[in-house]
């Protein structure tokens, strides 16, 4: 192999690296940096579908990160930040989405899909139960399961 075409390669293995990009954001204060990794990892990315922002490469992501430092420096509170960014970009952008009209199928729905569950499997068990009539045997039938029975009574 010659000398350019190993140089080819090379390059080529390493672009994906020159691709990421790596923020460094300074915080005043060591208790800011920890509640912009909390807050980063509870908001979603608008464009990627289930990606928080600190995992995100997207430009958007990029923004919403800046956007939450500046804030966080400017003394907002985490229900402030969020506030902000659901005002901004809807309750798709937080992971848990608070609880209101808009969201209440979200939150109701495991727990009414089970009382459904329940009661389906409550009706059919009871009609089953009254599918069965009492003459469902023939009289043959029912003196010779008495005739088991009855011996069965005997022997024990």
């Amino acid at each position: 192999m010659n000398r350019s075409m190993l140089t080819f390669v090379l390059l080529w293995l390493v672009s994906p690296l020159a691709l990421a990009v790596i923020e460094t954001y300074e915080f005043s204060s060591s208790d800011l940096e920890a509640r912009y990794q909390q807050m980063s990892a509870e908001l979603r990315c608008p464009k990627c579908q289930n990606q928080n922002i600190a995992d995100s490469n997207a430009p958007i992501a990029q923004d919403l990160r800046k956007l939450l430092h500046q804030q966080l420096e400017a003394g907002a509170s985490n229900d402030e930040i969020k506030q902000f960014m659901v005002s901004r970009y809807g309750e798709f952008v937080l992971y848990r989405p608070r609880f209101s009209g808009a969201t209440a199928v979200l939150w109701l729905a495991p727990a009414l899909l089970f009382i459904c569950a329940a009661l389906v499997v409550f009706v059919s068990l009871r009609r089953r139960g009254r599918s069965l009539p009492d003459s469902a045997l023939s009289e043959a039938d029912k003196k010779r399961l008495q005739g088991l029975v009855g011996n069965t009574e005997k022997g024990s």
